[in-house]
């Protein structure tokens, strides 16, 4: 399993005394073996927790969704996030944010 994380900010343009209408920072974390890769953010600002976005396979991108659940690249992402103290884990699905149900 390769890792591949970066960090990023998205704010918005300072107002005239320097404070921004938003300000976003977090970590992507990409788990990648073979084609397939599963991508998580995680906010700064919320340490414990993490969400996985997406699965790509080659060019094609979907929602984690349960048969991925047996899927050993996404039981090892789970074990690496955990050793990091994201205790809080959920999938984007249909609906919005549900918790991950870890393999």
């Amino acid at each position: 399993m390769k890792v591949v994380i970066s960090h990023h900010v998205d704010a918005s343009e300072p107002d005239e005394q320097g404070f921004h209408d938003y300000h976003y920072e977090y970590d992507i974390y990409r788990f990648s073996f073979a084609e397939r890769c599963y991508v998580v953010r995680s906010y700064r600002d919320q340490p414990e927790r993490a969400d996985f976005l997406s699965c790509q396979e080659g060019s094609e991108s979907r929602l984690v969704g349960p048969r991925d659940l047996a899927d050993p690249l996404l039981a090892g992402a789970v074990d690496y996030l955990r050793a990091a103290g994201k205790t809080s884990l959920e999938r984007l699905g249909a609906e919005g944010y549900i918790p991950l149900e870890a393999p």
